[in-house]
């Protein structure tokens, strides 16, 4: 009962360092396209938020199976990415999680681990 997804999130750029994150996220981008291409991932999505008073600023949702997941997690270019990425956006978040079909398992498991109060 793996991952399905991953979500890399930060709130915003250093302030100073905004070039230096619009140059990696073209990058970042070409590496997740490359990386789809060579069925490494499944599919990624980018999203940015509107203003909301929060700490997520945007995030990418990078979806493959749990398996393959590890194995691209592992990578010295993932974690080269996010080594980089720490050094100019600001709360920078790696967080993984399910969607789909795997959901509904979540869900069942969690239904499954409620105690029965006897009335």
């Amino acid at each position: 009962m793996g991952t399905n997804t991953v979500l890399f999130g930060w709130s915003r750029s250093n302030p100073g360092r905004e070039h230096l994150s619009g140059q990696h996220f073209e990058e970042f981008v070409k590496y997740l396209n490359g990386r789809k291409e060579a069925k490494a991932i499944d599919d990624f999505e980018i999203v940015f938020l509107d203003a909301h008073g929060g700490d997520l600023g945007g995030f990418f949702l990078i979806k493959a199976e749990s398996a393959r997941l590890d194995t691209f997690l592992s990578t010295a270019e993932w974690i080269t990415h996010m080594t980089r990425a720490t050094m100019h956006l600001e709360n920078v978040g790696i967080i993984r999680g399910v969607t789909g079909v795997r959901v509904a398992e979540r869900m069942a498991l969690w239904s499954g681990l409620i105690p029965q109060i006897s009335e």
